[in-house]
């Protein structure tokens, strides 16, 4: 016979059972994107949200991927026009995990830049605004077959003091180019009108190879990259920033030195990806870039290996 402490053990367990089981797959996860369906727009996509889903290409245990094909000549992709959004709950970091793959003929731009691919915006501008001028922008991507993550703040850029180092001068500047290099590594600094910036953190190796073998373009790749704003302390942006970047499990990319929010926007935080494929100069072919199984989440789910193996890519 049940008494009523065993009863109300009972209820208790099962609450905390039914708890368990009502969590996400992905505890902490901000977003996840299978592209095994359209109706983008019902999962919170804007901006383009009725880009073209492939049935043919896919990982295992999926069963569409999204496709970016570019045209000879062709800016962005015929598949995917203008850009898709997804707004999330703010953060100061961010990890993204994805799969890609590659045309066999793929080229990319044949340019020591471009095609950008991923974008992460930030609460400090409107969720419209076009990621390259922006108070910060990342950028996750590769070029030439080298991952490269970056970072451009082109509206903090302190217009009167260009090719002059306002590192410990004033917060009130950009920390991408243009105003000084806190942190050692070039950057670019241009006038398109207004100043622009940017800085590029690359693998040290080529990760995606025309030849066959486990780095070859046209099979599935897992890319994990995490970047993490900098701390503000006593009115001052310290350089504490990291950008980290995976290849099937290695560490390609890895700097933990990065300033990239100074205290005049010390409460700038991570709230939104773009995937916003273009090719600058045009496509020097007809090529297509495929994305699978998209995971934002506001924690590292990783450990950084201390001796990074490259592991073998799921097949398609």
């Amino acid at each position: 016979m049940m008494t009523a402490y065993h009863h109300a053990q009972r209820t208790i367990a099962l609450a905390a059972l039914m708890g368990l089981l009502s969590l996400p797959v992905n505890a902490g996860s901000l977003l996840e994107e299978k592209f095994d369906a359209t109706g983008f727009a019902s999962r919170g996509w804007f901006d383009s949200a009725s880009p073209v889903v492939s049935t043919a290409q896919h990982i295992d245990g999926s069963t569409g991927s999204l496709e970016m094909r570019y045209l000879a000549g062709a800016i962005t992709p015929a598949t995917l026009p203008s850009p898709m959004r997804h707004s999330f709950t703010a953060s100061d970091a961010v990890y993204v995990r994805y799969y890609v793959k590659y045309s066999d003929n793929w080229q990319g731009s044949n340019m020591p830049y471009h095609p950008h691919e991923f974008y992460l915006l930030t609460t400090a501008d409107d969720r419209w605004i076009g990621p390259g001028n922006t108070h910060f922008t990342a950028y996750i991507e590769q070029n030439e077959g080298t991952l490269q993550m970056g970072m451009q703040d082109s509206l903090n850029i302190n217009a009167t003091k260009i090719g002059v180092d306002l590192t410990n001068v004033t917060e009130s500047r950009g920390v991408a180019g243009c105003n000084g290099n806190p942190d050692g590594v070039s950057s670019d600094c241009y006038n398109a009108g207004t100043y622009r910036n940017g800085k590029w953190y690359r693998s040290a190796a080529v990760n995606f190879t025309d030849a066959q073998g486990p780095r070859y373009k046209a099979n599935w790749h897992k890319i994990e990259a995490y970047v993490k704003f900098n701390s503000v302390v006593n009115g001052k942006g310290l350089a504490d920033g990291v950008m980290q970047l995976w290849e099937d499990g290695a560490l390609v990319v890895d700097r933990k030195n990065i300033i990239m929010r100074t205290a005049a926007n010390a409460t700038m935080k991570f709230n939104s990806i773009l995937i916003g494929p273009w090719i600058g100069d045009g496509s020097p072919v007809d090529q297509t870039t495929w994305i699978d199984d998209l995971l934002v989440t506001d924690t590292l789910p990783i450990a950084p290996p201390n001796a990074p193996v490259l592991q073998a890519s799921p097949g398609a």
